[in-house]
């Protein structure tokens, strides 16, 4: 077993002096992977155990006001390391065919490592996604795809920094900060509030862009397979793995979310007697708390979840009959946490229809 150890011990240092690269052996968080792996696992901890228990007895935060500023700083800094990626490289001198890590000193190879240790750092910053959740007490939407997207991300670009920063795989990097550019420019006017969903029309089409996004990054990667490229076989099988993952896990929130709630939705409502949008007797039934989350397609699968129209209880009660339900627009179903402080899912009605 000693010599088991030793061993290890020599492979692991050889690794980390003699194939890593040098030029980010003074960055923070850069010298070992343990800061780093570490803070995923008791992210993972934090987001699934921990944070919930603390919140137990407290009341939900209301985090209107944080979210609005939180998001609009993600988008800007989105933004920079988007344009920092296509300055470093991607804009006319990087190959999407084959493009080798430039492991020198020149000004433009080191402006290549300085963006990606700051997308790197990104990664934890995507972190307080995940404590909004927990700090407004909606746990459901912590879910199982949410907490592996972000807390495998940080070791993964550690990962590249340390021993490839730059090169192929950064073309990853790069498309997804043009994702979150749009995703998180999305959160931030749908945290504003009513009003200003009129703006963002375009909000059935995220999930959809997020898995092109995915297609993409495997696409490209595995392009590598079938043509000599002076890049790291490791790396470029690793980020194609994760896009290929990815692809998979949003898939079936999509299926789960697009196609078959409306199944369980005409199904919901047939079974409440509404047949061509009209009642047998003339009248509304109201939908049980759980048919009227599946009616409206609720669904906590989602990692970055698409807004959803949701049919909210009238203000007005009378002798515990409510009056006829308004429908109100653009709070979020999966992120009606973070957007509508008043929503809950006791507050799921349908509307009368007339």
């Amino acid at each position: 077993m000693a010599i088991i150890l030793q061993e290890a011990q020599k492979w692991y240092r050889d690794l980390m002096d003699n194939k890593s690269d040098p030029r980010v052996n003074d960055f923070f968080l850069l010298s070992s992977p343990l800061p780093t792996l570490c803070m995923c696992i008791f992210y993972a901890y934090f987001s699934k155990s921990l944070g919930p228990r603390l919140m137990a007895k407290r009341k939900p935060m209301e985090l209107r006001s944080v979210l609005v500023v939180y998001n609009a700083i993600q988008t800007i800094f989105s933004a920079w390391i988007f344009y920092e990626y296509l300055m470093s490289g991607w804009w006319g001198h990087y190959s999407l065919k084959c493009q080798p890590v430039d492991y020198s000193t020149t000004g433009l190879a080191m402006r290549m490592v300085n963006i990606c240790w700051w997308y790197y750092i990104s990664k934890f910053t995507e972190f307080f996604d995940t404590l909004f959740f927990i700090l407004r007490k909606k746990n459901e939407h912590v879910s199982t795809l949410h907490v592996i997207h972000h807390g495998c991300m940080p070791f993964s670009v550690w990962m590249g920094l340390k021993f490839a920063p730059g090169g192929h795989s950064t073309f990853f990097a790069l498309l997804n900060s043009f994702v979150h550019i749009v995703m998180y420019f999305y959160y931030m006017i749908a945290a504003m509030g009513p009003k200003y969903q009129k703006y963002i029309w375009w909000k059935k089409y995220l999930t959809t862009f997020q898995m092109v996004q995915f297609v993409a990054i495997f696409t490209h990667q595995f392009q590598l397979l079938f043509r000599e490229c002076d890049y790291p076989k490791g790396f470029m099988v690793w980020i194609g793995l994760h896009g290929v993952m990815f692809l998979f896990l949003f898939s079936d929130f999509y299926k789960a979310k697009y196609l078959n709630a409306a199944r369980r939705r005409r199904q919901a409502v047939k079974a409440n007697g509404y047949a061509n949008g009209s009642a047998s007797n003339g009248h509304s039934k109201h939908l049980g708390e759980g048919d009227a989350l599946i009616a409206n397609g609720c669904n906590t699968g989602a990692c970055m979840p698409v807004m959803e129209d949701e049919y909210v209880k009238s203000k007005g009660q009378s002798n515990g009959a409510y009056k006829e339900g308004f429908f109100k627009e653009g709070v979020l179903s999966n992120n009606d946490a973070i957007f509508n402080p008043d929503s809950s899912s006791s507050s799921l009605h349908q509307r009368k229809v007339k």
